[in-house]
């Protein structure tokens, strides 16, 4: 039998199919602390509970198609750069049938932040809250604009808890932080990036120091303006010298 002839015979039903979904974890800074944006749920299961915006994949398609039609139905946004996250695959993650998520991050400035939510009201900027103490393990909470907790629908909170972890393990040795400030931006923004990712304070003398050592900081030449005192001066990134 040669391999046509295999295909010609061979029957899909065989085997169990589970169904894969795309989750996407749309996360910027917002008055100080990591954020993420919400929709709530107005179907069963999880009916009025928050999620993150998200799909199944359909038959034809690549999970980066998906995530890119989520991206644009669910979100508002024409485009933006979505990293796979991590496959989530719990057996009983949904109550529905055997669903896999891939769940994607994508790291948005403020103003890409405030963009959707202006073209998409039904968004929910939530706050992220984790236990800042040690090493992210578990579910970390979502807030509403009022600080008050919300209730995740499936394994969500899970997700931003891998999300979180994804970026704290990456801001000491890569440009992360980067993606969350605007092209020009001062040392006090790079500063309470980490800051906001990391859930503490940082010696601002050796903070700034270690950053203008790694040669990933242009001057500009320009400082910013509407200050109250002496204005901070503005710096860019750049690549092309990164480690």
């Amino acid at each position: 039998m040669n391999e046509t002839d295999f295909l010609k015979d061979y029957d899909p039903s065989a085997f169990q199919r589970p169904s894969v979904a795309v989750d996407l974890v749309l996360l910027g800074i917002r008055d100080g602390r990591p954020a993420v944006l919400l929709l709530k749920r107005d179907q069963h299961p999880h009916a009025g509970r928050w999620a993150l915006p998200g799909g199944f994949v359909g038959i034809d398609e690549s999970l980066d198609a998906a995530a890119a039609r989520v991206l644009r139905e669910k979100a508002g946004m024409a485009h933006a750069h979505l990293e796979q996250l991590y496959t989530f695959g719990a057996v009983d993650r949904d109550p529905r049938m055997r669903i896999i998520s891939v769940a994607y991050l994508a790291l948005l400035t403020e103003q890409a932040f405030e963009a959707a939510l202006r073209a998409m009201p039904m968004l929910l900027p939530a706050a992220i809250e984790v236990p800042w103490a040690g090493e992210v393990g578990g579910p970390v909470d979502a807030l509403s604009p009022e600080n008050e907790k919300l209730a995740l629908a499936f394994d969500h909170a899970g997700i931003l808890a891998t999300a979180m972890r994804r970026l704290r393990g990456k801001l000491d040795y890569s440009d992360v932080a980067f993606a969350l400030l605007p092209e020009l931006f001062t040392l006090r923004q790079l500063q309470d990036v980490h800051e906001a990712i990391l859930g503490a304070g940082l010696n601002k003398p050796a903070f700034r120091r270690r950053q203008l050592d790694r040669g990933w900081l242009a001057p500009t030449g320009a400082y910013e303006s509407g200050a109250a005192f002496r204005p901070a001066e503005l710096y860019r990134f750049q690549p092309s010298t990164a480690d």
